[in-house]
């Protein structure tokens, strides 16, 4: 063997016979110790400790090289800890980011394998997606012992699809790439295993997902999300995968796992934890287990944790997935005193290298301490003492240190839970105005509101209602029990104000309805989304207040969170309308309503919980608005044939302009609609009281927009439109197919031809569709005068900005204004006109991006131009649909968006000439 040099081979005689695992490393790699030796990994404080893993193709054998690194490291940190050349902090950090880069590592070979079959996880804007990894316990906190278990918990964040040939969407994709990391590393070969993995803390554990979306993750925690899941979520931390994303999630549940009040509850539930331990090591005698034992290491980490979660929401500080640095936080705002937190602090270092080197001996994961005399030396040496009365006589002290400071923290919490119980109480004295000014003031500040008057107010007003005070004791105690439960869920939101004065005026809405009040006692899951939902939108808040037999939906958040498709909508409605005799006309159009709202509902749930992008809204939008008008469309067809009689030979369809049309529907949408019809148009029906053809569907069209738009107790489904049927509001109700193909021709103008660009077939008989399909496409595809066709547009353009730009000042009409959504709109109608007849694929498409992506694809137009073009409609569909969520106009900041404002503009220039409204500024 070559020549150590002298620290290496002073510490190789001090710390032999300490570790068989370092002994046999050794043996076994005699070249590379040396190597290690002379580059200083052993003896240098200032050397890299943990080294590049390997990567995914190179070398040949991945998983028995990434074997071979993990134990190499291991064996370099064994020896720089047992040598005395790391400190504590220094070996829990290195063994985390060894733990951190052979997770990454294997996460990186998962997604190769998984790639060569099923391609590329992309999103619904084709960015590539990779899978979330979450470490939890010592691994999240990065203060994981040498030979550990790892808890990990893996999720993703968009809805998308891999882009191989055998496409998998991101559930079955990620539940692929996370089975293969799982195995990648916990799979024993000759080499032995990387890391054992639990995944068991995961939602719902082992009966869960093993792999979860954020949204389907936030939902679960909020609605069933239990207190010890609080505990494990205080160190958890994103360690492979998408970082950024894992960072996201964890900002989200932030509200979960620290509560904005003080919440006291946590001691009881950490003594409960404790209590089951307790009794755990007490079955399995474990009373000499470090970990687990009296006056162990999950004893700092319960006094810890309990006062991060107690105040962390108060206190952000406090929210950090490290104990050490967190006692220091303890001590500075007077939660622990300095003595207390001294010994704590000495107390895990001392116990936390015991653990280690307890650990080293043979690289396996115990935490009891040895029984035999050779085995209890070892130890002993390993910690620095001659012998092990020595040892054991500091480690026994140690472990009464700690449990005296667990006792005084969890054993005499009466003041404490005495003032958690007081605060229902005195919520309730708020309530009923028993507590003066300054109390309540105070009160309401704990829980986070900021505009204390504003609250009272909205109190005051609730109980001043004439149903408040018409109700009985037993409605009253409903409520007296509901607001603690408010206020406790107010404190857990990111705007506890807006959350209680939204939800108040639900509340305000149902003050008479005490089997509402009821509900949302007896589910605080419920109240807790209805808080979350109000909160994010004052759209929806306005429609449970509006219609609270919505608060039903919020009973299933599984349900609520997971928006229905066409098949299941159809269904759905079929069976709500089946379940109701078909002449009990007003009954029927109520479950419509129900029907719509409660799928709306369930949209914008999905929405503000971020689980979906604007594309899939509106795509839900769009299905659920086509399944309410067949729906509303049988309805009528029933109602007609009972009185009229059936038409012989004829045909009626619904056609979609507008919003419905481009496939661009929002939640305030009314429907653009157009009503045709084919047959003998001197055709009667075959019933007594016969009507001709052309009678016969106007009143169908009639019946359609009633059942629709009427407004009942159960409010309206749709408002429906209708100004944009051939001659307008002077024209018939319903067209005979042969009539609008001759209007269409012959007499529209080029506005109407731009509205029929957005056109399409949505109801009704769809070989009666796909004739008015062959129309729209024979006059789109029209030669025309360019000059004459960019002269009207532009004319047209000018006329709606004059008409409807509701710019004020700075404050620019998203919309409107130049370089907004609407010139974006008119220019892919315009080149839809223009090039139509030379590009016909243009015309198979009713949506303004994937006309303006053909025109590119068609070579018509610039890429950069489109792009500039998309990006901007995109971004101005998002302000417009977050705005209308809160029921607001969409309005920007002149200074907002300039460049993409100007660029959209000039090419507004270039294609079809400058506005005679001003330019963007």
């Amino acid at each position: 063997m070559a020549q150590l040099p002298t620290a290496v081979e002073a510490a190789r005689e001090r710390i032999a016979g300490l570790s068989d695992f370092l002994d046999a490393w050794c043996a076994a790699n005699p070249e590379r110790f040396e190597t290690l030796a002379a580059d200083g990994r052993l003896d240098d404080p200032e050397a890299e400790i943990v080294a590049t893993a390997p990567a995914v193709d190179e070398p040949p054998d991945f998983q028995a090289a990434l074997r071979r690194y993990r134990d190499e490291t291991l064996a370099i940190i064994a020896w720089r800890d047992l040598a005395g050349v790391d400190a504590l902090e220094a070996t829990l950090a290195a063994l985390s980011t060894l733990a951190d880069r052979c997770i990454e590592a294997a996460l990186e070979h998962a997604e190769a394998r998984v790639a060569e079959r099923h391609g590329v996880l992309r999103d619904a804007d084709g960015r590539p997606q990779r899978l979330i990894v979450i470490g939890m316990g010592k691994l999240g906190g990065g203060e994981l012992n040498f030979s550990s278990d790892i808890d990990l918990i893996f999720g993703y964040g968009a809805p998308g699809e891999s882009d191989g040939e055998r496409a998998l969407d991101a559930d079955g994709y990620f539940k692929r790439v996370a089975r293969t990391l799982v195995q990648c590393l916990s799979e024993s070969t000759a080499e032995g295993f990387v890391y054992r993995v639990d995944t068991r803390l995961r939602p719902f554990g082992d009966a869960g997902a093993l792999v979860a979306s954020l949204a389907a993750m936030e939902n679960y925690y909020q609605s069933h999300g239990r207190e010890w899941e609080r505990y494990a979520w205080v160190k958890a931390r994103p360690v492979a995968g998408d970082i950024d994303g894992g960072a996201a999630l964890i900002d989200t549940l932030t509200p979960f796992v620290y509560r904005r009040y003080l919440d006291y509850g946590t001691f009881e539930s950490i003594r409960d934890m404790k209590a089951l331990i307790d009794r755990q090591v007490e079955r399995a005698e474990l009373q000499d287990n470090i970990k687990l034992g009296s006056g162990g290491i999950r004893e700092i980490e319960f006094i810890v944790q309990a006062f991060q979660l107690i105040r962390g929401g108060q206190e952000p500080a406090l929210q950090d997935s490290r104990l050490l640095p967190t006692l220091e936080r303890l001590v500075a705002g007077d939660h622990l005193p300095e003595h207390t937190a001294q010994e704590l602090r000495a107390a895990y270092r001392f116990l936390r290298r015991a653990e280690n080197r307890l650990q080293m001996v043979d690289d396996r994961q115990t935490h009891d301490l040895p029984e035999t005399d050779l085995e209890r030396s070892r130890l002993a040496r390993a910690m620095g003492y001659a012998d092990w009365e020595a040892f054991d006589a500091d480690l026994r002290s140690v472990r009464r240190d700690v449990h005296d400071a667990f006792e005084q923290v969890f054993v005499s919490p009466q003041a404490e839970a005495g003032e958690a119980e007081s605060d229902s109480e005195r919520l309730v004295a708020l309530w009923e105005g028993g507590l003066d000014d300054e109390s309540a003031r105070a009160l309401l500040a704990d829980y986070g509101i900021r505009d204390v008057d504003a609250v009272r107010q909205a109190l005051a007003e609730m109980q001043d209602q004439s149903l408040y005070r018409a109700l009985e004791d037993r409605g009253r105690r409903w409520i007296a029990r509901l607001i603690p439960l408010l206020f406790a869920a107010a404190a857990r939101a990111a705007d506890p104000d807006l959350a209680i004065t939204r939800t108040l005026s639900v509340l305000d809405a149902i003050v008479g309805r005490s089997t509402y009040m009821a509900l949302l006692v007896e589910h605080p899951a419920a109240l807790s989304t209805l808080m979350r939902l109000c909160a994010a939108s004052e759209w929806i808040t306005s429609r449970i207040r509006a219609q609270p037999a919505l608060l039903d939906s919020l009973l299933d958040p599984r349900q609520l969170y997971r928006p229905p498709r066409r098949g299941e909508l159809a269904a759905a409605l079929d069976e709500d309308l089946a379940a109701i005799d078909a002449d009990d006309v007003e009954h029927r159009m109520d479950a419509l309503r129900r029907f719509t709202q409660s799928a709306k509902l369930r949209i914008a749930a999905a929405d503000v919980s971020n689980s979906m992008p604007l594309m899939i809204v509106s795509d839900n939008l769009t299905e659920l608005a086509e399944v309410v008008l067949s729906g509303a469309l049988d309805m009528a067809r029933e109602q007609m044939f009972a009185r009229y009689g059936r038409p012989s030979d004829a045909a009626f369809t619904v056609i979609a302009y507008g919003k419905l049309g481009g496939l661009e529907l929002g939640y305030t949408s009314d429907l653009d609609l157009v009503f045709l019809y084919d047959g003998d148009i001197e055709g009667m029906t075959d019933g007594e009281r016969s009507l001709t053809h052309q009678a016969f569907f106007t009143r169908m069209a009639q019946r359609i927009i009633h059942i629709l738009s009427t407004q009942t107790a159960a409010g309206r489904a749709y408002e429906i439109d209708m100004r944009l049927r051939p001659s307008g509001k002077a024209g018939m109700m319903v067209s005979h197919v042969d009539a609008f193909a001759r209007y269409q021709r012959d007499q529209a103008w080029t506005w109407e031809h731009q509205a029929l660009v957005r056109a399409r077939f949505v109801a009704g008989n769809p070989e009666l569709g796909a004739r008015f399909a062959d129309i729209r496409r024979e006059v789109l595809a029209r030669e025309r005068d360019v000059a004459a066709l960019t002269e009207e547009v532009r004319h047209m353009r000018d006329r709606m900005r004059r008409a409807k730009d509701e710019t004020r000042g700075e404050h620019l009409d998203v919309k409107q204004m130049p370089g907004g959504l609407i010139d974006i709109e008119f220019m892919a109608q315009f080149a839809a006109l223009r090039h139509g007849p030379d590009c016909p694929e243009l015309l198979l498409f009713t949506d303004a991006i994937r006309i303006l992506e053909t025109l590119e694809s068609g070579g018509l137009a610039a890429y950069e131009d489109i792009r500039t073009l998309t990006r901007a409609y995109r971004y101005y569909r998002k302000r417009i649909h977050a705005d209308s969520l809160q029921q607001q106009r969409a309005m920007m900041p002149a200074a907002e968006y300039v460049e993409q404002r100007r660029a959209v503009a000039a090419l507004w220039d270039d294609w079809i000439g400058p506005a005679g409204a001003d330019a963007a500024s």
